[in-house]
């Protein structure tokens, strides 16, 4: 055909065809009904923010630390916790004392005084069999699972050019292998019953370096990123996935004056190789906001207590920082 004999579409044509087009895109969205009743944190209601009786939790790395003040503040606002720690020997590329059984069996005590179960499971997290096992005997002792938290975590201190293989490889395989096992041996329980909450304890040394622990800070970034591909993932079953964040905490990874000279590295080139606890926190303080120059493991359970509960239904894919001001320091 001859181009002037072929047909010609207009301008007029062009806006008759979009005007057709929005037409059948409103009447699509004017048929599609908003729900009825769509998920939420629902009405407010005094305390719905600790309420968890009814609920059981798993938490790991529980012997000591801010996994034992996890699963006791749980308990203490009406859960039912199992415990799950290795309670022993974990790496050559750990700095900290190795926790003990004693020191789980004192947490399920503590728990226990508070008036609920406890379920003590002695476990490595890198063996996700074990996780698997310590998932069933959950279900079958406590009857149900609602809230799992994965703690459990070995630090490094030890320049990157000086790092022996284990220095890399056994912590990356402890906290990253560990916790998304953790995720894993759990995941389809929460799934299949459309509720449930995961908390992942990363780090504010996963959202910066670290000089001295690198492979500590890439295990606690690679953290934030399995929270937020899990809260994509697991979001449209009404499970949420979030992580917390801690500053600088007191406890068996931090308690010792290799890491206290290191704090005080931040600002001297000098810092003496064994500070005493006083010489640091006198150092540190003062740079913090609140004046703190660590804080304590009961600082950071009231965190995970929140989303735990009802009240943080629409909160998912989000790192939530306890760092007694630090925070205000980072982009």
């Amino acid at each position: 055909m001859p181009n002037d004999q072929r047909p010609q579409t207009g301008r007029r044509e062009i806006l008759l065809g979009a005007g057709a087009l929005s037409a059948i895109t409103m009447a699509t969205a004017a048929a599609a009904q908003v729900p009825a009743d769509p998920p939420s944190a629902g009405p407010v209601v005094a305390g719905r923010d600790t309420r968890l009786a009814g609920k059981v939790a798993f938490v790991t790395g529980a012997a000591r630390g801010i996994g034992r003040a996890i699963a006791v503040e749980l308990a203490a606002n009406g859960a039912d916790v199992a415990i799950f720690d290795i309670a022993g020997y974990v790496s050559p590329a750990s700095n900290a004392i190795p926790a003990r059984p004693e020191d789980l069996a004192e947490t399920c005590r503590q728990i226990q005084a508070l008036g609920r179960r406890c379920l003590p499971i002695k476990g490595d997290i890198r063996h996700i069999a074990q996780l698997r096992a310590a998932h069933d005997r959950v279900l079958r002792e406590l009857g149900r699972i609602d809230i799992v938290v994965a703690d459990a975590a070995i630090q490094r201190w030890k320049n990157l050019a000086d790092m022996e293989d284990s220095d890399w490889y056994d912590v990356i395989d402890n906290n990253v292998n560990g916790t998304a096992n953790t995720v894993r041996a759990f995941a389809k329980t929460l799934l299949a019953q459309r509720s449930g909450r995961f908390i992942l304890v990363s780090s504010m040394q996963g959202k910066h370096g670290t000089a001295g622990a690198s492979s500590y800070s890439a295990s606690k970034h690679a953290i934030i990123g399995l929270m937020k591909s899990a809260a994509e993932e697991f979001g449209k079953n009404g499970v949420t996935v979030n992580c917390i964040l801690p500053g600088l905490v007191d406890t068996a990874l931090t308690r010792y004056p290799e890491r206290w000279s290191h704090v005080i590295g931040e600002t001297r080139d000098d810092p003496p190789k064994n500070p005493t606890e006083a010489e640091t926190w006198n150092n540190r303080a003062p740079r913090v906001p609140l004046r703190v120059a660590w804080l304590k493991p009961e600082d950071i359970s009231p965190m995970a207590v929140f989303l735990a509960s009802d009240a943080s239904a629409m909160c998912s894919g989000a790192n939530f920082e306890v760092t007694g001001g630090d925070s205000a320091q980072d982009v």
